[in-house]
C-alpha cells in the first residue's frame, strides 16, 4: 500500500472496515437531530476530521442523497476519462457522466456532474463534508442540486445535476467569437443568484456562503443561475452573536469583503459584498482583479465605484459588447444597487431580500438605451451577403476627412489611388457607401430605428450618454 493511502487510512477509519475500538471511538460525532432541525457543521464534533458514513446516512442527510460507489461513478464517467472532463478547481476535477435508465431504481436518465477530491488539492475533507451538510438539506431552485455521494477508501466524490451553460464566468468572459449575453439574461441571473443568496440568510439557520463568485454560479440550459460549491460555507451567527468569528481568512481575491480581510468577522454582509462585486462585473463585462489591465484599473471595484453614483458617466463602464442594447433605468439602478452593495460599511450595505426586490422590476423595463453610433448603409440594391461581407470595414475605422485630405497630399494628386488602399478602392467600385451619424439617422428615422433591425444595425460604436 502506498504511503499516501495509509495516511489516509490513519485518518479516515470511517472508510475501513477495522476493530470495534477504533469504530466505537469514532461513533456519536453527530448530535441528535429534531424533524425541524438543520443538521450543521457546528452538530458535528471535528468537522475536520471524518464522520462515520453510517453515521452520515442515518442523519438527516441521507434520506434525501443516493450513496454510490466508486465503480458505479466510474462508469458513468468512462473510467474518469478527460474526454468528460468539465473543468477544475480548488476541490479538484468534474467529470460529467450520465444515469442510464436502468442505472439505479428511483434516479431517471439524466447527465450529471461528478466531482472528484483532489488528495494533493487546496481543499479536503471538511469541505467535502460542508457540501454534503448544506446542500444534502438546503433545496432551491437557485441552488445547485446535490443528487448523491461516495465515501470509498481515500476516495471522496460528489453527484450532482449537470448544469449545460457551465459556469457564469465562462459565458461572461470568454474569449473569442461568440454572441453576447444580453442585458435581459443578465439581469436574469443577477436576480435568481440574488434569490439564491437571500434563501441562504433568510434561513432559519442562516448560512453565509463566502466565496460569492461568477465561477461558482451554473447556469443550466435556461440561463437559470445555481449556487454552487458550498466547501467553504459557514453557519451564521447564533444568539446575540453579531459575526462568525474565522482564524483563516479563506476567499478570492476581489470578492472578499474589506472587513473580512481586516479582522477575519464574517457576516451575511460579507456576501452581500461579494454580491455587489458579481454585479458590476455583469455590468461591465470586466474581471473584478485583471493585472493586464492598466494599473489604476486592475481593481474594477476602485475604478469603477465613482462612475456607479453618476448616472451622466455611467456609459463609460457599461460592456461594450452589449452595444448598447439595455435598459436605460435598469443600468443606472443596478449601478446604484451595486454601489450600495459596494459600500465600506457592513451596516450600509443592502440585505439580499432588499436586493431581490430592487432587481425585480428591472426584469420588465424595455426603456432600451441606444448610445450614438455611426451607421454605414449599402446602397438599397445591394445584396445583404454582400452588406454582411463589407460589414469588416467598421472593424479598420471609417476614413475621416482629415484622413483623405493626408493621403490625396501624399500621393501627390487629388482623387488618385494611393498605396495600400486597394481594399478602400474596390469596395468603391462595387459599392457606395453612405454615412450618416447619430443625430441625422434620429432626426430622419427617430423611432422606426428601433423598430427595424434590416434598417439599422449598429455597426460601431462611439460615445454616448444616457437620457
Amino acid at each position: 500500500m502506498s504511503l499516501e493511502k495509509m495516511a489516509w487510512k490513519c485518518i479516515i477509519p470511517s472508510c475501513y472496515k477495522t476493530e470495534s475500538h477504533l469504530v466505537e471511538s469514532t461513533k456519536k460525532v453527530v448530535s441528535k437531530q429534531t424533524s425541524l432541525q438543520r443538521l450543521s457543521l457546528s452538530d458535528v464534533s471535528d468537522p475536520s476530521s471524518p464522520m462515520l458514513v453510517d453515521d452520515l446516512s442515518n442523519s438527516l442527510i441521507g434520506l434525501k442523497l443516493q450513496v454510490f460507489s466508486l465503480a458505479e461513478l466510474k462508469d458513468i464517467t468512462n473510467n474518469f476519462s478527460w474526454s468528460n472532463l468539465l473543468g477544475e478547481g480548488g476541490f479538484g476535477p468534474v467529470h460529467k457522466g450520465f444515469f442510464h435508465d436502468e442505472f439505479r431504481p428511483g434516479l431517471q436518465a439524466q447527465p450529471v456532474a461528478v466531482k472528484l477530491l483532489d488528495l494533493d488539492g487546496l481543499q479536503g475533507h471538511r469541505e467535502w463534508l460542508a457540501e454534503i451538510i448544506f446542500l444534502g438539506q438546503l433545496r432551491h431552485p437557485n441552488l445547485v442540486k446535490l443528487i448523491g455521494y461516495c465515501c470509498e477508501e481515500e476516495h471522496r466524490l460528489l453527484v450532482y445535476d449537470y448544469m449545460a451553460r457551465g459556469s457564469l464566468e465562462n459565458q461572461l468572459f470568454r474569449t473569442g467569437y461568440s454572441a453576447s449575453m444580453p442585458w435581459s439574461t443578465r439581469m436574469k441571473i443577477a436576480y435568481g443568484a440574488a434569490k439564491g443568496l437571500a434563501f441562504l440568510h433568510e434561513a432559519d439557520n442562516p448560512v453565509i456562503y463566502r466565496d460569492f463568485k461568477t465561477s461558482n454560479i451554473l447556469l443550466d440550459a435556461d440561463y437559470t443561475p445555481k449556487l454552487s460549491d458550498f466547501g467553504l460555507a459557514k453557519d451564521g451567527p447564533e444568539g446575540e452573536d453579531t459575526h462568525v468569528s474565522t482564524t483563516r481568512i479563506i476567499g478570492t481575491q476581489g470578492y472578499a469583503a474589506p472587513e473580512y480581510i481586516m479582522t477575519g468577522h464574517l457576516t451575511t454582509k460579507s456576501d452581500v459584498y461579494g454580491y455587489g462585486v458579481v454585479l458590476l462585473e455583469l455590468l461591465t463585462g470586466k474581471r473584478s482583479i485583471d493585472r493586464n489591465r492598466p494599473s489604476r484599473e486592475q481593481s474594477l471595484v476602485d475604478w469603477a465605484r465613482p462612475f456607479l453614483k453618476d448616472p451622466q458617466k455611467l456609459y463609460r463602464i457599461m460592456d461594450p459588447k452589449l452595444e448598447g442594447q439595455f435598459s436605460a433605468k435598469g443600468a443606472q439602478r443596478a449601478a446604484a444597487l451595486a454601489y450600495k452593495c459596494l459600500s465600506r460599511r457592513p451596516n450600509c450595505r443592502p440585505t439580499m431580500t432588499d436586493v431581490t426586490t430592487t432587481l425585480e422590476p428591472l426584469l420588465e423595463l424595455d426603456d432600451w438605451c441606444f448610445v450614438p453610433f455611426v451607421y454605414i448603409a449599402p446602397p438599397p440594391d445591394c445584396d445583404e451577403n454582400v452588406s454582411k461581407d463589407y460589414s469588416s470595414i467598421n472593424e479598420k475605422g471609417i476614413e475621416s476627412e482629415g484622413e483623405k485630405d493626408a493621403n490625396e497630399e501624399n500621393t501627390g494628386r487629388r482623387g488618385g489611388p494611393s498605396r495600400g488602399r486597394g481594399w478602400r478602392h474596390r469596395i468603391k467600385s462595387t459599392m457606395s457607401f453612405v454615412t450618416y451619424s447619430d443625430t441625422s439617422l434620429y432626426k430622419k428615422f427617430g423611432d422606426k430605428l428601433e423598430a427595424s433591425n434590416n434598417c439599422v444595425d449598429p455597426l460601431t460604436m462611439t460615445k454616448g450618454k444616457f437620457s
